[in-house]
């Protein structure tokens, strides 16, 4: 309904809006009224100001002033006039207040005592009198102003009081009393008819309430739990005002010193709920704890329509702190090293408000059970370094191999790090939180996920029992190899997720085992074997197999490999195991039912080829066999359709196991290498270009050319004798002679320069020594005198075709 007046009679208002609203929007009103009549006499000033002018001027002088206004007075200022006004406001009674100050303490001393009582006296009643006749006339800000001048004034009486007469009282013990009186008395000038609409005493007196309590408890010499009381007492008043008051800076002043006041009470008790040395001492941290609890949960109630988040989070702190106040008595029952599934229990207990329904609002009991959630993540958090020091402690048998079986499960796992003390309630939180998992949650979305993390925490749990009760290390393996075994059958019986999720748990738990077994060969041996077996089995007629038939590889090899050093094999002849495994690849991955399965088959064979070639590294014979070999199985993979490019890469282990031979004979002729290379190089170039005669000869030819030509050329170049250049020549004048007869770039460039190479180093001794011996000169000149007669027969034939072509064309 819009507020105004028609002539003197008020129409007939119904109050919609509860009063508190309707007094803020007269107030909205109110200021804007004030705004709007800055403005107009602002405008009036200019059009008296325009008038006395024209007065002045000639018509035509008025008539332009008219339609031009001054563009002085029209121009946007920097500032608006309520800023000014409040920037002055705010100056002039921070200046008031801070000589009242300095009148206070510093000219104080100059006055007798009844002179004292009368000028403060007098000063602050006329400063708290003012606003009501500021308020009279409108000038609202002004009173905010004077109002604020004699709030300060009250607080330099409190202190010229207490320094004229009570000067012997305790200082804290004055200030905790005057703090209270001081918001009283700001509460009561704030809810005076006559000053209701100011905006300033109110938040003040909230603000001074803060303090009481607490300077109470300090100037008393209570201990920590009364001063944490305090606070928390006052956090309590702070959430009922900013519940029930609808002022918004009295709400927000009360929110902040309840976030405040609340925050450091908490943690206080907090810390005393820590370091309690008894049941006594936790029980009244705890009950501190409660109170606290209780405040959160109140104001979460409350503020639970509009404000869902906020409820959230207050229910959700509600519910920590509940947890944290009677996991903190309740730990003196048990042992230390049940302390942290004590407050599991307590945290999982929340999750009963989830069953309340209808009587709890529904912020109240998602936060509740968020709470429970955060509990359940810190458990888990606790237990983790536990479970990471069953899976990754067996590591310390890397540098142990075959030193001897521990003695049971626990010293297997702690190789290098001490085993906790706490370690034996660790599996009870990873069962609890697995059964929440499981059962707690109902959403459709997150049950599978759910259930998941139930199915690693339940894991994880039996992992830890073996080390936990210390069984025989042979008892260890076992359990491991069982649960190997259960979550590859998992993963063969599950849909995608939890079959990713099993295959992991195994992947890990494989590992793990195998960890453990290199204490002793025996167990080694008998593990690599298992672990070999298992995912093999797992490989066939499952969707599985891109991930179990690779990891069978694995264990193969690993099994090959310590199998040759139980024999007490050198690496090299070990080799010759480990290439069982790229064999048994390259039989396998054909015939896998799944095409996914099959380049991860072929990968993992060829890495264990690779493992067996770095193995003979040190043996060059059995190095050139590991390579042919290598070689063999690369040739029978490129027969299939799929696989041709294969193909090369036999070709180069054959070269490879070619030169490595070479090698270990100690043959030291570069031809020797390069021909094997040469050869079938120029075959597939010559094959290549029949089917396609758009190949460059440069890709045809070029490679086995150069692999044997340019390797001579060096050699030739440091060959003291004749034999190897003469050969050179001649092989590289033959293959110029094929470039040319064939008009094939490759050959004619390649063998002419190699060809006019050879010969610059044959002729160099005779240029040097200027010795014309025939040997020396004789073949490169005739060479060059066979070059030059073929090329003049060249260009003859050349031009008889244009002659031919010339005649043809005058004919025409």
């Amino acid at each position: 309904m819009p507020y105004g007046v028609t002539g003197t009679t008020l129409p007939v208002m119904t109050h919609l809006p509860p009063p508190a609203e309707e007094l803020r929007l007269l107030d909205a009103e109110l200021r804007q009224l004030d705004s709007r009549r800055t403005q107009l006499l602002a405008r009036r000033a200019w059009l008296v100001a325009t008038l006395q002018q024209a007065r002045q001027q000639p018509q035509q002088a008025w008539a332009q002033a008219r339609t031009q206004p001054p563009p002085v007075a029209w121009s946007r200022p920097e500032a608006a006039a309520p800023s000014v006004q409040n920037v002055l406001l705010v100056l002039g009674g921070v200046l008031l207040t801070l000589a009242a100050a300095v009148f206070t303490l510093v000219s104080w001393g100059h006055m007798g005592i009844t002179g004292r009582a009368l000028v403060l006296g007098a000063v602050t009643l006329a400063a708290l009198a003012g606003p009501a006749l500021l308020l009279k006339r409108g000038l609202r800000s002004t009173a905010e102003s004077v109002a604020g001048l004699g709030l300060a004034l009250t607080v330099l009486d409190a202190y010229a009081l207490h320094e004229a007469a009570l000067a012997g009282t305790d200082g804290t013990g004055y200030a905790a009393a005057a703090a209270a009186v001081l918001a009283v008395i700001w509460s009561a000038y704030g809810l005076l008819p006559a000053t209701a609409v100011l905006r300033l005493p109110l938040p003040c007196a909230l603000v001074a309430a803060q303090f009481p309590l607490l300077l109470w408890a300090l100037s008393a010499d209570a201990g920590s739990y009364v001063i944490s009381a305090a606070l928390l007492v006052t956090a309590g008043l702070d959430t009922v005002v900013a519940l029930r008051v609808t002022g918004a800076s009295v709400r927000i002043c009360a929110v902040v010193g309840g976030y405040g006041t609340g925050g450091w009470g908490v943690l206080g008790a907090g810390w005393l709920s820590v370091t309690a040395d008894g049941p006594g001492a936790a029980a009244r941290a705890g009950a501190l704890l409660l109170l606290a609890a209780a405040i959160a949960l109140g104001a979460a109630w409350r503020v639970s329509g509009p404000g869902v988040r906020h409820a959230l989070g207050l229910a959700a702190a509600s519910g920590l702190l509940t947890v944290g106040a009677l996991g903190g008595v309740a730990r003196f029952g048990v042992p230390a090293e049940w302390a942290v599934p004590v407050h599991l229990a307590f945290g999982v207990a929340l999750l009963a408000v989830l069953r309340a329904g209808r009587l709890l609002p529904d912020a109240v009991r998602h936060g509740v059970a968020w709470a429970s959630a955060v509990v359940q993540a810190l458990a888990l958090l606790w237990a983790l370094p536990v479970v990471a020091l069953v899976v990754m402690g067996p590591a310390g048998w890397l540098v142990r191999v075959w030193s001897g079986a521990p003695s049971d499960a626990r010293a297997a796992v702690a190789v290098e790090a001490p085993w906790p003390s706490d370690a034996a309630a660790a599996p009870v939180v990873l069962l609890a939180v697995a059964a929440v998992l499981a059962s707690a949650v109902r959403a459709e979305q997150w049950r599978p996920r759910a259930r998941l993390g139930a199915l690693g925490l339940l894991w994880a749990a039996a992992l830890l029992l073996p080390a936990i009760l210390a069984v025989p290390h042979l008892a260890g393996m076992s359990v491991l190899g069982v649960m190997t075994a259960a979550a590859l059958y998992l993963g063969r019986t599950t849909t995608s997720g939890a079959r990713v999720t099993a295959l992991v748990l195994a992947l890990v738990t494989a590992v793990d085992l195998t960890l453990v077994s290199l204490a002793s060969q025996t167990a080694t041996l008998v593990v690599l074997s298992v672990l070999t077996a298992l995912p093999a089995a797992a490989s066939w007629r499952t969707g599985l197999a891109p991930f179990t038939a690779p990891a069978a590889l694995v264990y193969a090899a690993a099994l090959a490999s310590a199998t040759g050093a139980a024999v007490d094999w050198p690496p090299a002849r070990t080799a010759l195991l480990v290439l069982a495994v790229p064999v048994a690849a390259a039989l396998l991955a054909p015939r896998l039912g799944a095409q996914r399965a099959t380049v991860p088959v072929e990968a993992t064979g060829a890495a264990a080829g690779l493992l067996a070639v770095g193995l003979a590294v040190t043996d060059p014979p059995l190095l050139a066999l590991v390579l042919a070999l290598c070689g063999v199985i690369a040739a029978g993979t490129a027969l299939r359709p799929d696989r041709r490019p294969v193909g090369y890469a036999a070709t180069a282990l054959f070269v490879l196991a070619a030169w490595v031979r070479l090698a270990a004979w100690e043959v030291g002729t570069p031809e020797a290498y390069t021909l094997p290379v040469t050869v079938p190089a120029l075959l597939v170039g010559a094959l290549r270009r029949r089917r396609d005669p758009r190949v460059s000869s440069w890709t045809a030819y070029g490679p086995g050319l150069a692999a044997t030509l340019l390797p001579s050329l060096v050699a030739a170049w440091g060959d003291p004798q004749w034999t190897r250049p003469l050969l050179l020549g001649t092989a590289a004048l033959l293959v110029t002679l094929l470039g040319a007869r064939h008009h094939l770039k490759a050959p004619l460039v390649l063998g002419g320069a190699v060809l006019a190479l050879v010969t610059l180093h044959e002729l160099a001794p005779y240029v040097v020594q200027v010795a014309g011996a025939l040997p020396r000169w004789a073949p490169p000149a005739l060479a060059g005198l066979l070059l030059l007669a073929l090329g003049a027969t060249y260009e003859q034939r050349i031009r008889d075709v244009r002659r031919v072509r010339d005649v043809l064309g005058r004919m025409n």
